[in-house]
């Protein structure tokens, strides 16, 4: 796999994308690309896991096909459909035209010209630059039944259009799955991958996240955010704040020039970190200044 031929070269070339990664998520990268294993990433929402799936089709110049799993999704959605607005036009030109016989104008309609391409087919089809990154994001949210369907796929790399055959993929996509685990996945579709769980990062390496995602933060402003950040992952959140949410509030923070954390800024700014009424008004009053105060003493102490 060119420029990812060893677990160093892979924490390297996600690094040229400002994907800051630990070495057991760059070796388990590295094992599913050298084996041609799907990648299955599971974790709390906002963790970067869908953000390897760019950084790594970015470091390897491929395309990223990205297939966004919900509630509902079935395996026709995700493979194809037909195009039945210009099926029907050809339809109403051939009887206005006096057009051949019916038999003929049916295998007509189920070709190539009027098939819409979704994600997993188009992740089996050949691409100039290499096998693509497919994406099937939040997996999790899909049923039982797609999951069986995504086993079989994954297993063969085909899929099955009923009118037109099996189509085979020539090279394997590099296959990422990721989950949010709102619900378990099932344990086949599991074992036909590499796993690893996607954590909350230590403060370090969340300080060199925040150093490559905004690197026009101040060095101060930056700690304070990361400190704060973790301080309230130890709370009893709804929804305790990602790697995400810690990027996007200390850009917030940089567009309204904020130098330091203040209880007052922390309050106008909290809709960029917690995403539920709930959590944002158990930070209002003397807890922000709690948290605040907490958070600069364990700064102190790390030195």
């Amino acid at each position: 796999m060119s420029g990812m031929d060893s677990i160093d070269a892979v924490q390297t070339a996600l690094e040229g994308q400002n994907y800051v990664c630990g070495r057991a998520l760059a070796t388990v990268t590295f094992l599913a690309l050298k084996l041609g294993r799907p990648l299955f990433l599971e974790g709390e929402a906002g963790t970067g896991k869908t953000e390897i799936a760019k950084a790594i089709a970015a470091a390897l110049g491929r395309r990223l096909i990205r297939l966004q799993c919900y509630e509902g999704l079935d395996s026709a959605s995700a493979v194809y459909e037909w195009n039945f607005a210009e099926q029907m036009i050809a339809i109403r030109t051939a009887e206005a035209t006096g057009g051949g016989d019916r038999d003929a104008l049916k295998s007509e309609l189920f070709t190539e010209e009027y098939l819409i391409e979704r994600p997993l087919l188009q992740a089996m089809r050949p691409q100039p630059e290499g096998p693509p990154v497919l994406l099937i994001d939040e997996v999790d949210r899909t049923d039982e039944p797609f999951e069986a369907f995504l086993l079989e796929a994954l297993s063969d790399f085909q899929v099955t259009i009923p009118e037109l055959g099996t189509v085979h993929a020539p090279e394997p996509p590099i296959v990422i799955l990721t989950s949010n685990r709102t619900r378990e996945v099932h344990d086949a579709l599991k074992r036909r991958c590499l796993y690893h769980w996607v954590d909350y990062p230590a403060f370090d390496r969340e300080i060199e996240i925040l150093h490559a995602r905004a690197p026009e933060a101040a060095e101060t402003l930056s700690r304070e955010v990361v400190a704060f950040v973790q301080r309230l992952r130890t709370e009893d959140l709804f929804k305790k704040p990602g790697v995400a949410e810690t990027i996007d509030w200390a850009k917030c923070l940089l567009a309204l020039d904020v130098i330091s954390l203040s209880p007052e800024v922390i309050a106008d700014t909290l809709g960029a970190v917690l995403k539920y009424q709930d959590d944002i008004a158990r930070l209002q009053g003397a807890e922000a200044k709690r948290l605040l105060d907490e958070a600069r003493e364990g700064l102190e102490v790390a030195g």
